[in-house]
């Protein structure tokens, strides 16, 4: 299925591209979509270029050598993913796997390349997110050095893009139990029991699918080692 000029207009990555620019390139996009669960780019297998997501939620995975999943990070309407590849000419390093039904269109690795390339702006608009995505591991990296769950959770919840509001720090379209879980290494059961203690404590409140860090000095100093986990 073509995509649409429209639709790549609603994409900030696209934004230094003119209209005629735009219009050629909707032509060597296709949109494909997915499963809850389902694979949308598989570790070691050839790119299958620069994905963007048009809707749903995508999340990218890697597995220890035990066999357990650690989530990466995740990747939202609007966004994109699939840029190494793309860039370096190799296998994609993780699973991007669909969180929910998604729908992603997907721009051929080569076409991509060529042109980022001949556009600085876009070039410097991928050079960030590359920059962004090695930091990212790097606290990933410190995160899982945390020496207990409930360390890491409270980490975690406090790396989450949020806005700040009078009453705490909201998290939009939360991740879930078993999301965070993979982030942090610990089984969905370990979350949830973590979850209702933070809630019975009024350190976070959820409203839907938001998240309020009501108390984020506390969460921080529990991340820290520096305060003990409230008990149930």
């Amino acid at each position: 299925m073509p995509v649409s000029v429209q639709l790549l207009q609603q994409f900030p990555l696209l934004s230094p591209l003119q209209a005629p620019e735009l219009a050629a390139l909707s032509t060597g996009l296709t949109l494909h979509q997915y499963a809850r669960r389902e694979v949308v780019l598989a570790k070691d297998d050839a790119s299958r270029g620069l994905g963007f997501l048009v809707e749903g939620r995508l999340q990218g995975v890697d597995f220890t050598v035990d066999g357990r999943s650690v989530g990466l990070y995740f990747v939202d309407p609007g966004d994109y993913f699939g840029e190494l590849p793309v860039i370096d000419e190799q296998k994609p390093s993780e699973h991007v796997v669909a969180a929910v039904k998604s729908t992603v269109a997907f721009w051929p690795a080569v076409l991509a390349r060529e042109t980022i390339l001949n556009h600085p702006e876009l070039a410097r608009k991928v050079l960030l997110r590359l920059a962004q995505r090695v930091r990212s591991v790097m606290a990933q990296r410190t995160l899982l050095s945390l020496p207990n769950p409930f360390q890491r959770l409270c980490a975690l919840l406090l790396q989450l893009p949020g806005t700040e509001k009078p009453q705490g720090r909201e998290i939009e379209q939360a991740p879930t139990h078993l999301e965070l879980a993979i982030m942090i290494n610990a089984s969905r059961e370990t979350v949830t029991r973590a979850f209702q203690v933070l809630l019975l404590h009024g350190l976070l409140s959820r409203d839907g699918h938001n998240l309020l860090l009501l108390k984020v000095q506390d969460l921080q100093l529990i991340a820290d080692g520096r305060m003990d986990p409230p008990r149930q």
